[in-house]
């Protein structure tokens, strides 16, 4: 899927490296880039702890599958689609769009508009993932939900330095969102609409739970309320899925005067 945060201490930084070679003062809260590795540890850890995310991830999948099939996509089409987009919200619009002849241009353009959070979400995983290989990077990044990003932070937040934690919780998503969606094309006919079984809340039911695991206290108040209000504010004003990205431009821009003032 593809394709809305930041940071707490691992470990302090030679001042050069937290002040990007300028002398400046040594920040506490940098992320120490040397201690992250990738190994099979940091996978396995990261694929243990995303299975109760996926599972509940995969109750959206049996959702769009539900709706791929109700668009005339075959199993096989669906199934691509999940495996090679990895992104529920623009999967269900590009679905919701579906039509003959197929609408490229605006499936394109509104996808885009709502994955442009992933360039948010990539930038604040940088601290840690400077440091790895080309390979190491976009193998993980390749990978990456919402979901599983969330995770992510709280996990190399706490210091545990595994660089490969992104991976292995994608790996988990991917493998319960890929048949979750067959899952869902098989059983279209019979369910019909899922929202009568409540299927179209199960992502933002797993979305409440992240962000009470990504609280912070007071501090973390402040963000949130900027990018609400400035999503409610575009959802009446812009159509399409512009507020997902304005929201987190507007906090992200928050976080940076906040830090820097």
């Amino acid at each position: 899927m593809a394709t809305d945060s930041e940071s707490d201490a691992v470990a302090p930084r030679d001042s050069s490296a937290a002040t990007g070679g300028g002398g400046g003062p040594e920040r506490d809260d940098a992320p120490d880039a040397d201690a992250v590795r990738f190994d099979r540890e940091g996978v396995r850890a990261g694929f243990l702890t995303g299975i109760p995310v996926a599972i509940g991830v995969g109750g959206y999948g049996i959702a769009f599958g539900v709706l791929a099939s109700q668009a005339g996509l075959s199993v096989a089409e669906a199934a691509l689609m999940s495996a090679t987009v990895l992104a529920g919200a623009s999967q269900i619009i590009a679905v919701e769009l579906w039509a003959h002849p197929i609408p490229v241009a605006t499936i394109v353009a509104t996808t885009f508009a709502v994955n442009l959070r992933y360039s948010l979400m990539g930038a604040a995983l940088q601290p840690w993932f400077r440091r790895l290989s080309p390979a190491q990077i976009y193998g993980s990044l390749v990978m990456m939900a919402d979901e599983n990003w969330a995770l992510t932070m709280r996990d190399l937040q706490s210091g545990s330095g595994r660089g490969a934690f992104l991976l292995g919780s994608g790996i988990a998503l991917w493998l319960c969102w890929v048949g979750a969606t067959i899952l869902g094309v098989f059983a279209g006919e019979t369910i019909g609409d899922p929202g009568r079984y409540g299927l179209d809340f199960v992502l933002a039911a797993v979305f409440v739970a992240l962000a009470v695991d990504l609280w912070e206290g007071r501090s973390t108040l402040a963000p949130w309320l900027v990018a609400l209000g400035v999503s409610v504010v575009t959802a009446n004003v812009l159509p399409g899925r512009w507020y997902i990205l304005l929201g987190g431009l507007a906090a992200a821009a928050l976080e940076v005067v906040r830090r820097d003032g």
